[in-house]
């Protein structure tokens, strides 16, 4: 069974036009993931999908080459946006989209920010210890000493900072979030 059969071509239409609105606005707003417009327009298209799609199939929907579909689909992947899927006699890929947005959004901003948190982290921590040996060597100078303890108060603050982040990303990873802020009102 086709999912518009028995439909009327109004109600067809209505409900493609939604559905094209939605497509647009997820397409406007994928910056926020870091990812083109088109990219957005094809998770868009998948999560409405009734049924996982080869890169032929969305190829063809989106009217784009299978070299787009496919470098698409990888950043999808590796958002973790859109899964491969097995079906038993397909002989080749396919895909569906993540249809848990809050997974969505834990999953890409937890990578995310734990790859910020480390640079900075290790930057912090690599320039903490420069001004704590120059800190030492200059010991008896007070306008220096003035100078890297405020840059060091400065720095432990950050530090602090990203402790608390991370572990904010491990209550979004453990779902333990939701106690504070549920996935649907109460």
């Amino acid at each position: 069974m086709q999912p518009f059969d028995g439909l009327s071509e109004q109600q067809i239409d209505t409900i493609q036009k939604a559905r094209k609105r939605i497509i647009e606005a997820i397409g406007k707003n994928m910056d926020l993931y870091g990812v083109t417009q088109s990219v957005g327009h094809l998770y868009g298209m998948l999560f409405f999908s009734e049924k996982p799609m080869t890169l032929d199939e969305m190829g063809k929907e989106m009217e784009m080459s299978k070299t787009s579909m496919s470098t698409g689909v990888r950043m999808l992947l590796d958002l973790k946006m859109v899964h491969k899927v097995w079906e038993k006699g397909a002989r080749k890929d396919l895909y569906e989209a993540e249809p848990d947005w809050h997974q969505t959004f834990t999953d890409y901003f937890a990578i995310e920010w734990r790859r910020a948190i480390e640079a900075n982290v290790t930057a912090l921590n690599r320039s903490a210890g420069e001004l704590r040996r120059l800190q030492e060597a200059e010991a008896g100078d007070e306008k220096l000493n003035a100078v890297l303890s405020r840059d060091l108060a400065k720095i432990e603050g950050a530090l602090r900072y990203y402790d608390w982040l991370d572990r904010l990303i491990d209550t979004f990873e453990s779902g333990q979030i939701y106690d504070f802020v549920p996935k649907d009102k109460s």
